[in-house]
């Protein structure tokens, strides 16, 4: 990726179509080494690439895995996104609203930030 040509919401963009093919290799080439992941506002759940992955690679053998963007919005290096993710619960499927905020540098993601709603399961899910 070329960092300097590269917008911010084609990064992210990127990131959400391989998260949504649970494709591990293309998911974390949209992360910078030292990247740093976030609950929202400050809780750390992950600091650099290998971290993020380890977190990943279990979620993404979720068969109802899926975030849907609702709505986005960029202001410079930042993407702010609603989305709603369909997972694979012990309790059943089940659907949370997200809001993902995404700081770019150089054609990375360098930090992010979730809020996340609580977990709606479906009807007949179990």
């Amino acid at each position: 990726m070329n960092g300097k040509t590269i917008r911010p919401e084609d990064v992210v963009q990127r990131q959400l179509d391989a998260y949504n093919a649970r494709d591990i290799e293309a998911f974390i080439a949209c992360w910078a080494e030292d990247a740093q992941y976030y609950e929202h506002p400050d809780t750390l759940l992950a600091g650099g690439k290998a971290a993020i992955r380890e977190r990943h690679v279990a979620r993404f053998k979720e068969p109802s895995l899926y975030g849907e963007k609702v709505k986005r919005m960029v202001v410079g290096n930042m993407v702010v996104d609603q989305e709603v993710v369909t997972r694979n619960f012990p309790q059943g499927r089940g659907k949370m609203d997200v809001i993902a905020i995404y700081e770019v540098d150089q054609g990375r993601i360098a930090k992010a930030w979730f809020k996340i709603g609580p977990c709606r399961l479906e009807e007949g899910s179990l």
